[in-house]
């Protein structure tokens, strides 16, 4: 190659100006294909197998500073980094649509014989919902069912949206059923007593707060609304509260705050403040906000503790992702929900950005967070990280969060959670159902499982706002890294 004539413009250094210029991988081969075809006529075979040598070298990175721009050389990314693409967002929820509707059956069947209950009206005691993989009736189908709403929305496709109303409409249904049943047959044992007699929060406010969205969707307003009030009532009315009235639980210890409430809660509140032009819901749903935060978000570290007990003292605070990933979901709910001028919004909006802040200091190099927010040896969790995608996505999509500095981060959120959809649809690497600990073992430990139904909803929720966030605010490749205007 030394004896080789090389034209000025088909020189290395010619090269690393253009690439320069433009910033761009793509524009250094651009550079390369049109010196070739400037310069194929003064010397073909040289121009070629200088073309192949300096392609080689930059593909594998033996080069020198001399032959080739080096700072464009490929890192080895864990994630897939600057590929995010809308179509590959839907073939990502694609597959969970289509592994959750094989999995999630909407049938009655007699338990003893397990032949279907084909018609709802002889539903009694021994009846019960055909096994599938996940419940029907359930605070993360609650979150699955919000997600499917907000897929068939942001894609247009309108099987998501058909998921919820019709298995919300099949609940209603039988629900109904069971009302006139239970007149008949005082305190006989149902499959649907969280509907009819909520004993908890987890009970209520996720199923209340997708019910009232599925309504907006399409669902039968007079069939939904009895499960909806009930729900809501339980909210405002039974829950056990503090003297100060924060909602609050008698388990693991007396008077204890769990950050996970606020969405068991909160978003039922705020839609149904929509639902029934009533304030009230909204001043309920403020006023809990701001117990919580009280006593709950570190300012220092813009991350909530999980758990908060009365009279504990000191306090350990442990940061557990899904919990803060409860909490700043419950915040965007508030923040869709509540007039823009409603009192206490704009200090909803005020702690939303510093905990995003928080967040965003914390993320891994692979796009995931780890169980524990602010211990990196613990282990990488999904469903948190699909909800912070979701919520950051969502705030910067709604302007209240800044896309340059925050939309690299929801992308590389989303890549890595991407990987963790496997291709029959299921969701890994999500933390099963979790208590409360005031110890790091009890974090560190929790097992993960593809059966964990906390992390389908989140994934569901996160591919759809991805999809928006990549309709209006495409991102670029500039000196190798992500850009978002």
């Amino acid at each position: 190659m030394n004896n080789i004539f090389i034209p000025e413009a088909f020189r290395p250094d010619t090269y690393v100006s253009a690439i320069n210029q433009r910033n761009s991988p793509h524009s250094f081969y651009s550079s390369i294909m049109r010196s070739i075809t400037k310069c194929l006529r003064v010397a073909p075979v040289a121009l070629l197998l200088c073309s192949a040598s300096l392609h080689a070298q930059y593909v594998t990175g033996k080069g020198n500073d001399a032959t080739m721009p080096l700072h464009l050389m490929k890192p080895d990314y864990v994630t897939p980094y600057g590929e995010t693409t809308k179509e590959k967002v839907k073939q990502v929820l694609d597959r969970v649509y289509n592994y959750l509707g094989s999995v999630t059956p909407m049938e009655m069947i007699d338990k003893t014989t397990q032949q279907p209950v084909s018609n709802l009206a002889e539903l009694n005691s021994n009846s019960v919902f055909k096994q599938g993989d996940f419940r029907l009736i359930s605070y993360e189908w609650g979150v699955a069912y919000t997600g499917m709403l907000e897929a068939g929305e942001a894609t247009g496709d309108k099987r998501y949206t058909d998921y919820t109303i019709k298995r919300i409409q099949f609940l209603a249904d039988v629900v109904k059923q069971y009302r006139s049943y239970l007149g008949k047959n005082a305190g006989a044992t149902t499959p649907v007593r969280s509907v009819l007699e909520p004993h908890a929060l987890d009970d209520a406010g996720s199923m209340a707060a997708a019910m009232i969205k599925s309504i907006k969707a399409g669902a039968k307003k007079e069939d939904v609304s009895p499960m909806i009030e009930n729900y809501v009532s339980y909210i405002m009315n039974k829950e056990f509260r503090l003297k100060d009235g924060t909602l609050a639980r008698n388990r693991p210890l007396p008077n204890t705050l769990w950050l996970d409430d606020l969405y068991m809660s909160l978003p039922a509140l705020v839609q149904m403040g929509v639902y029934k032009n009533d304030k009230k819901y909204f001043d309920e749903a403020i006023k809990q906000y701001r117990l919580f935060s009280s006593r709950m978000f570190n300012k220092e570290k813009g991350l909530y503790m999980h758990g908060w007990v009365q009279d504990m003292d000191p306090h350990p605070q442990f940061h557990w992702a899904r919990a803060n990933g409860w909490a700043i979901l419950t915040k965007i709910e508030l923040l869709d929900a509540l007039p823009a001028s409603y009192p206490g919004r704009k200090e909803v909006l005020d702690i939303l950005k510093q905990h995003a802040a928080g967040l965003a200091s914390r993320q891994d190099k692979t796009g995931f967070w780890h169980q524990l927010l602010d211990r990196n040896d613990s282990y990488l969790e999904t469903s948190a990280t699909a909800i912070y995608a979701y919520c950051i996505a969502r705030a910067i999509n709604h302007g209240w969060l800044d896309a340059k500095a925050y939309g690299p981060m929801a992308l590389l959120a989303w890549n890595a959670v991407s990987t963790k959809v496997s291709e029959n649809g299921q969701v890994e690497g999500t933390c099963v159902g979790t208590g409360m600990g005031f110890d790091p073992a009890f974090y560190y430990y929790r097992p993960v499982n593809n059966f964990a139904a906390h992390g389908y909803g989140p994934v569901l929720l996160a591919g759809a706002e991805m999809y928006r966030l990549l309709e209006k605010h495409p991102f670029e490749i500039n000196d190798s890294a992500v850009q978002m205007k």
